[in-house]
């Protein structure tokens, strides 16, 4: 009798956790619940306009909730579409980070005196070792051409735009996980667009050769060897 007192939670807590590991694409009845939930979540008028009354989008908010264990409402409060890339909310970034449970403490950031100099670093729980991100500054802004986008906010406030690019690499080289490939709202305003003034033809000067010259003129190669 003890035992299945002590076996009945684990078993349930094993069941909880695989339920939160599939996704809303792992099966097709798992599919179809999200559907309805994602239907009836896009009639809401509390959810953004890139969700309202789209339900494929607000599916796409349930995959990365159950993935972020985080509620589908959070996510749609959190990602953005800029320039046609999904993109997360900087604050929503640093506040994963922070209910990560991987760090002691929170997230904290180191400026120069100038501050025109930025590193997001946290310590570790398992190692105790401080994990560093890489420095931005305002050269690096200036120079990947930041600072020169229209309505850009590193004229601004650009203490705010460093803290939240270093959270943005810190989150990328330590916590992928939370990331998911995905910029931040800030990087994806900053990425610069091509044009087809600055996209090189590789095969401008490419000469195209029949395939039938080509045979005859090897034939006539080997004749003269």
């Amino acid at each position: 009798m003890q035992n299945d007192i002590v076996t009945a939670p684990q078993n349930q807590l094993e069941e909880l956790q695989l339920q939160n590991t599939l996704t809303v694409f792992s099966g097709e009845e798992n599919f179809q619940k999200a559907m309805i939930m994602a239907t009836e979540l896009s009639k809401s008028d509390l959810i953004p306009a890139s969700y309202k009354n789209k339900p494929s989008n607000c599916l796409i908010a349930i995959e990365l909730s159950n993935r972020l264990n985080q509620s589908p409402f959070l996510i749609m409060q959190n990602m953005h579409v800029i320039n046609g890339r999904p993109s997360w909310a900087s604050t929503f970034i640093i506040s994963c980070i922070n209910a990560s449970g991987k760090f002691e403490g929170c997230l904290k950031f180191q400026m120069n005196e100038e501050m025109t100099q930025c590193r997001a670093y946290a310590v570790e729980k398992i190692t105790g070792k401080k994990l560093t991100s890489p420095l931005v500054s305002m050269e690096m802004a200036q120079a990947e051409g930041w600072l020169t986008k229209n309505g850009s906010k590193w004229k601004t406030m650009p203490e705010l735009m460093l803290r939240y690019r270093a959270a943005a690499f810190f989150g990328r080289l330590y916590c992928p996980e939370i990331m998911n490939g995905m910029l931040t709202m800030e990087e994806a305003k900053d990425i610069k667009t091509l044009s087809d003034n600055n996209v090189t033809n590789v095969f401008e000067d490419v000469e195209i050769v029949n395939p039938k010259e080509l045979s005859e003129n090897e034939t006539k190669q080997q004749k003269l060897l």
